[in-house]
């Protein structure tokens, strides 16, 4: 197989390119990253994310960041709370804050909304950002406080307080001192979680009540509620809802330990993700683990960890609906990511003359045929190249020949 052969599969990256390879639009564009940290990659989706609004009518962004702290974000791209400082200290996870490309996204979102006539976009136009991870760290998870509160008060001031499972008052009670849910000793020692305490428990009950109370009041809530008040109380009940679970398989002892929490992670992001379906059309930023229709996998504390992605669980429910474009690298040097050998997947892609460009995977997987490329390794933990045995559940491939060194 040579480079010409799949040539003519190739084409610039731009936004109209990529619709071109779906069957229809999608309420959800994936674009995934096969690492983390790159802003050349998110500077690339920063410049696809404007050509989907200026093109294609998208309005909403969701990258793999806190959906809470992503609600600061969302407040000053709509309407200018804070100031981008702030922003960008208060309103990401993950360290994602400190990014250049991030910053310039958000700039552009609230320059954006900002623009029409000096008085800004109606609300039905204007650009929407979102997180869709949960409020959680490789190290830690976060208290559930800020969301079952939160989920509590809006309540509070809607339904009667006989209807109420409990008091705020009662919550704060339960939940003790925040540390004692971020402790990042629980990672590396399940005995120190409150998970599986009989005040979590009670939590987890109260909380369950909560979003039942929420379900049978639909029809008066929606009605005297704002749609963005609405979605914000489900999201705070969908979050509470995940981070105790995610608390309770933190003070595990069994073998099943890490795969039930990469799994639970995983399911939160497909919730915040179906929820966000309703804004569609919606361009998601993720790694591509998350986004890929397959399982994803990971090896750690020298176990191999299986458990079904984000996007595997989405793309089951919303069909060609969903679509999954995945990223692939030639060179990250200053990684140790050298030229990819020419019999990897990436390897044939670094022999195409463009320095990037955006493949239909399909047509791609006909012509390679039932012997694919072999799979590349990377010398870098960092970087996670793309499984040729996969091409299959890819709709499209973003390929960057040589990803420079971050600027200073």
């Amino acid at each position: 197989m040579k480079a010409a052969d799949i040539n003519d599969t190739a084409h610039a990256v731009e936004a109209a390119a990529v619709m071109r390879l779906l069957p229809a639009p999608p309420r959800l564009l994936a674009l995934g990253e096969p690492e983390h940290g790159e802003d050349t990659l998110l500077d690339l989706r920063n410049e696809l994310f404007r050509q989907l609004v200026e093109e294609e009518g998208y309005r909403t962004i969701a990258i793999e960041s806190d959906c809470m702290r992503g609600l600061v974000v969302d407040d000053y791209v709509t309407s200018g709370t804070g100031t981008l400082d702030e922003v960008m200290e208060r309103g990401f996870s993950h360290g994602w804050g400190a990014s250049a490309a991030n910053r310039e996204l958000v700039r552009w979102m609230r320059a954006y909304n900002a623009r029409a006539d000096n008085d800004g976009r109606p609300a039905s136009e204007r650009l929407r950002f979102a997180g869709f991870d949960g409020p959680l760290e490789m190290a830690a998870a976060a208290s559930p406080r800020q969301a079952l509160t939160a989920l509590h008060g809006y309540l509070a001031a809607r339904v009667d307080a006989d209807l109420l499972p409990c008091t705020g008052e009662t919550l704060d009670r339960l939940l003790g001192t925040d540390d004692r849910w971020t402790d990042p000793a629980v990672m590396m020692d399940p005995a120190q979680s409150v998970g599986q305490s009989a005040e979590a428990a009670q939590l987890r009950l109260f909380t369950d009540d909560l979003m039942a109370l929420l379900d049978m009041h639909t029809p008066h809530l929606r009605a005297t509620t704002s749609q963005d008040d609405w979605d914000r109380a489900r999201l705070y009940g969908r979050t509470a809802t995940g981070l105790l679970r995610y608390h309770h398989w933190m003070a595990d002892t069994s073998p099943a330990r890490l795969t039930r929490l990469c799994a639970q992670r995983d399911l939160m992001m497909a919730h915040n993700l179906l929820a966000l379906a309703d804004r569609s059309p919606v361009l998601v930023h993720a790694h591509n683990a998350h986004l890929q229709r397959e399982k994803s996998s990971m090896r750690m504390g020298g176990m191999r960890l299986e458990w079904w992605s984000a996007g595997a669980l989405v793309s089951d429910r919303l069909g060609e609906e969903y679509a999954f474009v995945a990223t692939a690298l030639g060179t990250i040097r200053h990684q140790g990511v050298d030229t990819p050998p020419p019999d990897t997947l990436e390897g044939l892609l670094y022999a195409l003359p463009e320095d990037r460009c955006v493949l239909d995977a399909p047509r791609l997987a006909a012509t390679l045929g039932d012997t694919r490329p072999a799979p590349r390794v990377s010398p870098w933990f960092g970087y996670a190249p793309l499984d040729p045995a996969h091409l299959d559940g890819i709709d499209g491939i973003v390929f960057v020949k040589d990803v420079p060194g971050q600027r200073g």
